[in-house]
């Protein structure tokens, strides 16, 4: 199974500190800094993803956006997709959820409760 997880976060340190948690407990990262460079690298990446993780409020393409531009054009057809974002609203997060969502974690975000849910989207023990 791969291990290598997308990051798509428009924040560098939100993608420094969340590549250096998943790369400490054994995952490769990718990252994109908006929705459209996250489809690219997705279909690139030639199915070798365990899961993605984006933020929801990007510039070019939002995560929500993203997710749906994936579903059209059936790119990560079987990949978890976990938002991770400072957005609570339960529209927002039902929106996500119907687009295609697994998961959602509102920043800040406790670095356990993220890899729990790694772990648990990406099918491991």
């Amino acid at each position: 199974m791969p291990r290598k997880i997308l990051l798509v976060e428009d924040s560098s340190t939100v993608r420094q500190q969340v590549g250096m948690l998943l790369q400490g407990a054994g995952y490769g990262t990718l990252e994109a800094d908006n929705g459209r460079d996250a489809v690219a690298a997705v279909a690139a990446s030639k199915g070798d993803l365990a899961m993605i993780i984006a933020d929801v409020n990007m510039p070019v393409m939002n995560g929500i956006e993203m997710i749906q531009s994936l579903r059209d054009r059936n790119l990560a057809a079987g990949v978890p997709i976990l938002m991770l974002t400072t957005e609570g609203q339960p529209e927002l997060i039902e929106k996500a959820r119907k687009a295609g969502a697994k998961g959602w974690i509102i920043k800040p975000f406790k670095p356990d409760l993220l890899l729990a849910a790694v772990k648990k989207l990406a099918g491991e023990p």
